[in-house]
């Protein structure tokens, strides 16, 4: 039985200095004018430092800093004397992605040309699926280098077994959240222990997230290293200018207000289908026979895979009607601001420290996701992919629809929607790709 001093140690205070969701957003929101107000200057100091760092980056790393000195935290417990500890978090990131992201994604896509898009080739679709490949192999991959340095990192038996717990990791970084649900339920990973997988999954992720953001900056002269052939993009991104500089116009309110009805309004008629089909969806899976076919369609019981799914189509429908001329009023540049919310939510989520709290695991994590980007530089390289498709086939995978756009949009707004496209493949292949993974996982560690 547990004595009350290890009752008092095993809860411990997590509460940041900021828990309201009005100050914090604010909070994020400086960081964010100050930010573009710095990587505005033509000269100097700031000058130098963004043509190495990207602004996109930094809003990402800013309230990472900002949770890593327990300024604020995406989730807490409050203990106090006499009271049972409550638990706290914020919405600003559950905010974020389901009304600003898919109000951007709308946005974004108003003044896309869907041909063009498809123009670009079979290069987007093939780094994808060399992404996926990635993620199955660097998992048995990882516990094999692993196991021979620290055989105990991965082993366990039972439902401790570790290659249970990276099954939902695999899950995760293929399709997305139900897919990592799903692999939770087939393998029946001691659910004491998931929240180590989960803090693998967030800080490895992350890390990746940030290096590709990166290397946005330095897209050109990977490009050339990689000798790969970007026409096709600057195509379209030339189209989507040509039009927007065509349809420019000093906004006026009736244009704000419109571009505010099209987002939200998409947002809600995409949050009502969603809720019944994803509804239905659950139904029809539940009725299933348990079994891989089952936990294989997980993902279209999850009402963000439809919401953004129907945003997509709301979006490119809309491009085809006289509201793409709202690009001129600045609808891609609203949709911006609300993608850089979002980075700035989803970086807060992040605590730098955590980075130290299992060392070996995040290891594995770490090792695992090197050769998926490894396979994807190779790749890349074989047949001159530019970065774009490496970096945006990378997050339609390891990101999802959270993400990907957000990769997707900083090389150009127009771009956004490739990666949801991609993204949404990932949901549908998410839970037989981790499948696999894990069989081999499972094999290599004599489970």
């Amino acid at each position: 039985m547990q004595n009350p001093v290890e009752a008092v140690e095993a809860i411990k205070d997590t509460t940041p200095l900021l828990t309201d969701d009005t100050i914090v957003f604010g909070l994020l929101m400086i960081a964010l004018g100050l930010i573009f107000y710095t990587s505005g200057k033509k000269e100097g100091f700031w000058y130098q430092f963004y043509k190495i760092v990207p602004a996109l980056f930094m809003a990402y790393l800013i309230p990472a800093i900002f949770t890593s000195v327990g300024l604020i935290a995406p989730n807490w417990v409050t203990v106090a004397e006499g009271s049972d500890p409550v638990e706290g978090s914020t919405r600003i990131y559950f905010m974020s992605s389901r009304y600003l992201l898919p109000a951007a994604l709308v946005l974004m896509t108003l003044s896309m040309d869907l041909k063009a898009v498809f123009n670009l080739g079979p290069k987007a679709l093939i780094m994808f699926v060399t992404g996926t490949v990635g993620i199955i192999l660097g998992g048995p991959i990882a516990v094999i280098l692993i196991g021979l340095v620290s055989p105990e990192t991965v082993g366990g038996e039972g439902a401790d077994a570790v290659w249970r717990g990276l099954s939902t990791l695999s899950g995760s970084w293929i399709g997305g959240g139900a897919n990592q649900a799903a692999m939770l339920e087939i393998y029946g990973y001691n659910q004491k222990s998931y929240g180590q997988m989960v803090l693998v999954d967030i800080v490895v992720a992350n890390i990746w997230m940030a290096l590709l953001l990166i290397g946005i900056g330095k897209a050109t002269r990977i490009d050339r290293w990689l000798k790969s052939d970007t026409s096709a993009i600057e195509s379209l991104k030339e189209k989507v200018s040509t039009f927007a500089k065509k349809t420019e116009r000093n906004p006026t309110l009736r244009d704000y207000i419109l571009l505010a009805g099209i987002a939200f309004g998409t947002v809600s008629v995409a949050h009502f289908v969603a809720s019944y089909v994803s509804t239905a969806f659950d139904g029809i899976v539940g009725r299933m026979s348990p079994g891989l076919w089952q936990n294989s369609l997980t993902f279209l019981s999850s009402k963000f895979f439809w919401m953004v799914s129907l945003t997509t189509i709301i979006g490119v429908t809309l491009s085809y009607t006289k509201a793409r001329t709202l690009e001129g009023a600045g609808a891609s540049k609203i949709g911006s601001v609300f993608i850089y919310i979002l980075v700035a939510s989803i970086g807060m989520k992040i605590d730098i420290m955590d980075i130290f709290k299992n060392p070996g695991l995040i290891t594995v994590g770490l090792v695992w996701m090197s050769i998926h980007a490894i396979l994807l530089i190779i790749m890349a390289k074989l047949i001159r992919a530019p970065y774009f498709f490496l970096a945006v086939g990378s997050q339609a995978n390891v990101g999802g629809a959270a993400s990907a756009p957000i990769v997707a949009s900083a090389f150009h707004p127009s771009l956004a929607t490739v990666g949801v496209l991609l993204a949404v493949f990932g949901y549908a292949i998410g839970t037989l790709g981790a499948v696999l993974c894990t069989f081999m996982m499972q094999v290599v560690s004599g489970g």
